[in-house]
């Protein structure tokens, strides 16, 4: 792929709930944005899971879709919502976990901003939460087969956490290089206090490598401490590791303290694959009103450009990246806003706010 000649592939996953307003928004955004800078339209390659997936073959996550995947280098996913699925279909892992085992994105990458003319209860805050994705405490994703989750009897039910040094290494080394081309600060999150041997080693490990970045500012917190941290001084954070659990826990905080789950923006990645998946479900209450926030999902988008112009040093994704964002942040800054913002614009009036801003930079 060249920054002129090759068409990008990407994949288009709607999903459930409203996933396909936010979903078709952001197609709308970065298609105008390759336009405004002479670049070629993305080939966009649109893909089934969740309810439309079950109508057509019968399984939320077909085979169809993730063979499809397999030949992409990346995608934009929009929420699913398996706790509706009828429960032959509910047994399995959800959609995007099924996806992040499948192609082993194990760097999920969760930022939180606050913007000066919305509200939110942050004053000021612009961090980054890496969250390693393959294994740690959540078991329906870290075991090779079956869950880490089971009863040995009815009235008894465990759960098995692994940490292994390898994934604890390379979910650091991450960490430290988004650090290096921001703020110079990583925080690393554990409670190794009452469980010294697994978060023990998630920490320890994390400092080892932090020995190979000197640049870095390198600090750790339990995490009981760091969500009152995160509350009371958002401001003194920059990226912070962590693992799978409580990345999600902290990332759906920092969301909400930057003023809504409608802000909250991720990526899952591998070294040579990338899902754009907002933070947020599927809002199924919101569905098809017109009324949903796709901040989230254009800059998961956002996210997904860079990841995809450093890995193959494409100043063209960098740019286009770059002009997306700063037409979400104009519009924001305009007071355009939905109503989980406290504002009165629709999906696709934001959306129409955001292409005109795309001209204006």
């Amino acid at each position: 792929m060249s920054n002129t000649e090759t068409r990008l592939r990407l994949g288009l996953i709607e999903g459930d709930g409203i996933g396909p307003e936010i979903v078709r928004a952001t197609r709308d955004v970065v298609d105008e944005a390759l336009k405004v800078l002479e670049l070629p339209p993305v080939e966009w390659v649109p893909l089934l899971i969740g309810h439309a997936a079950i109508a057509e073959f019968g399984d939320p996550m077909p085979e169809q879709t993730l063979k499809a995947l397999a030949g992409l280098d990346a995608w934009i996913m929009g929420p699913h919502d398996n706790a509706s699925y009828a429960p032959e279909y509910r047994a399995g892992l959800p959609p995007a976990g099924a996806v992040r085992k499948r192609f082993g994105l194990y760097a999920n990458i969760r930022w939180a901003r606050t913007h000066p003319d919305v509200r939110s209860v942050a004053d000021e805050m612009d961090l980054i939460i890496v969250r390693e994705n393959s294994e740690g405490l959540y078991a329906d994703r870290n075991m090779f087969a079956g869950s880490g989750e089971f009863q040995p009897t009815a009235d008894t039910a465990l759960a098995v956490g692994v940490f292994t040094h390898g994934a604890i290494e390379r979910i650091a080394h991450q960490a430290f290089r988004i650090a290096t081309r921001r703020r110079k600060k990583v925080t690393i999150v554990h409670k190794a206090n009452v469980l010294p041997m697994t978060m023990g080693m998630f920490r320890d490990v994390c400092y080892e490598v932090a020995e190979q970045y000197p640049d870095v500012e390198t600090r750790d917190e339990h995490v009981d401490a760091m969500t009152a941290l995160l509350v009371r001084n958002p401001a003194d954070f920059d990226v912070i590791v962590t693992e799978n659990l409580f990345g999600d826990i902290l990332s759906d905080l920092a969301g909400e303290l930057s003023g809504s789950l409608g802000m909250a923006a991720s990526l899952n990645s591998s070294d040579t694959q990338a899902m754009a998946q907002a933070v947020h479900g599927a809002a199924p209450t919101l569905a098809g009103h017109n009324r949903a926030n796709p901040v989230a999902m254009l800059l998961s988008a956002v996210g997904m450009l860079r990841w995809l112009g450093t890995r193959d040093v494409h100043s063209a994704l960098y740019r286009l990246a770059d002009r997306i964002e700063h037409a979400v942040a104009e519009t924001l800054r305009a007071g355009v806003a939905t109503s989980d913002l406290g504002g009165l614009a629709s999906t696709t009036e934001f959306t129409e706010q955001v292409r005109a801003r795309l001209h204006r930079w």
